[in-house]
């Protein structure tokens, strides 16, 4: 099963599970997690090849929705559902799979469809880190900057380093091997018709307007929302903002 963090108690409200984006973990999503922990239990899993959780075989969207309904079994569902990036295509997988286990579902910069842009440069950057001689994180940063990876992403991909054990926790081999299906979707079909919120970043293009009639077909009670100044890591521009429309959405 998925590793995950948990913050706050019980309450009377579901439980809110947030799922993760490629090449991060449970721990990005900390700070936002203990804030809204305040009136909800949060709970923040590592996705599979990410982190603390099992390293498979595979990446594929089904199965990424599989650990998340399992997830959701073991705490008990129904649950409120955020994912973000690879992590918003897996949990709205989960949605038109499981829809029982969620009540409401908020899809995070993330559209139901393939995009064209691989992400493998980044495992090469990460590959090139000399992890043997390294003390510190700041290292690896340096190492990454020295490639042409920007400073917000070296602090990204540096949360996911295990200096002590001179490793990536992320299996970079089958992140490779699986980036076509990582940047796909699944052929899907079925619609999950609770609330749900596609919230973007006033900045980004991942989700266009000609997307909207797809959403609408297997999300027929999408509704759409901007945050200003924000790209494609809506959360991490901005976060108090990213932090409201969230709990002004669940709470409504």
């Amino acid at each position: 099963m998925l590793s995950f963090t948990e913050f706050g108690e019980t309450a009377t409200t579901p439980p809110l599970v947030i799922a993760h984006g490629l090449y991060g973990s449970g721990r990005n999503w900390g700070v936002i997690a203990k804030r809204l922990s305040d009136t909800r239990r949060v709970i923040t899993p590592d996705m599979r090849n990410h982190g603390h959780s099992p390293f498979e075989s595979t990446q594929s969207y089904e199965d990424m929705a599989h650990d998340l309904a399992e997830l959701i079994r073991h705490i008990g569902g129904p649950v409120d559902l955020c994912g973000h990036s690879m992590g918003g295509k897996a949990a709205m997988v989960m949605a038109l799979r499981h829809p029982d286990l969620i009540r409401r579902l908020i899809v995070a910069d993330i559209a139901p469809v393939p995009y064209t842009h691989s992400q493998s440069h980044h495992i090469a950057a990460m590959r090139a880190v000399d992890l043997a001689t390294l003390t510190r994180r700041s290292e690896a940063a340096e190492q990454l900057g020295a490639q042409g990876v920007e400073p917000a992403l070296q602090s990204f991909f540096t949360q996911s380093l295990d200096v002590a054990g001179k490793r990536w926790r992320l299996n970079l081999d089958v992140l490779e091997a699986e980036m076509d299906a990582i940047i796909g979707f699944p052929e899907i079909s079925g619609s999950f018709d609770k609330p749900t919120l596609f919230l973007t970043g006033a900045e980004s293009t991942y989700v266009r307007p000609e997307d909207r009639p797809l959403i609408k077909s297997l999300f027929p009670a999408a509704r759409f929302a901007k945050l200003p100044g924000a790209g494609h890591w809506l959360h991490a521009d901005k976060p108090r903002e990213f932090e409201a429309a969230v709990r002004t959405y669940l709470d409504a």
